[in-house]
């Protein structure tokens, strides 16, 4: 994925990207594969932390990272480890749910599996849109609606999920 010329895409962290972005069928599994990027690494085990702490939360702007440079496999592994780590059913949890979904709706639609990609980002801007306008960084509702715009087709890049620098 490329960055439309207009809206640079922002990185939160320095740590350096996998080597490739894993699409299945396409390339090596990271994790399953001896020839994947991830091959032999721990799953993410982090620790829950306050969200309004999610300034050094470095899982969570590395999350972040891959998934706005279209490592939409990976950012899901990121956001799920802290979707774990948070409590399935917190609000914190519910919010990298909704994260993990429209990442994996992304890969979706990248591979050409429309319908569920469909219901993936659909169920991700639910949980979502239940969450505060501002948190954990996020433009909540600014995200939402350019990840439904994206996929109606009134955008040509995948929403990019920008954390605001005031909160």
């Amino acid at each position: 994925m490329s960055a439309h010329p207009d809206s640079p895409v922002p990185r939160y962290t320095s740590r350096p990207f996998p080597p490739y972005q894993y699409l299945p069928g396409r390339h090596p599994h990271p994790r399953q594969n001896p020839q994947g990027h991830s091959y032999g690494q721990p799953e993410p085990r982090p620790p829950a932390f306050s969200p309004e702490d999610w300034r050094q939360a470095e899982l969570y702007l590395y999350g972040v990272d891959l998934y706005n440079c279209g490592f939409w496999w990976e950012s899901h592994e990121a956001f799920e480890g802290l979707w774990h780590a948070m409590g399935h059913s917190t609000q914190p949890g519910r919010f990298f749910q909704g994260l993990i979904q429209v990442a994996a709706a992304n890969l979706k639609n990248r591979l050409g599996a429309v319908q569920p990609a469909d219901n993936l980002w659909r169920s991700g801007v639910e949980k979502l849109s239940a969450m505060p306008p501002r948190y954990m960084g996020l433009a909540v509702p600014l995200f939402v609606q350019e990840v439904r715009d994206y996929f109606a087709g009134r955008r040509v890049q995948p929403a990019l999920i920008r954390l605001l620098k005031d909160r």
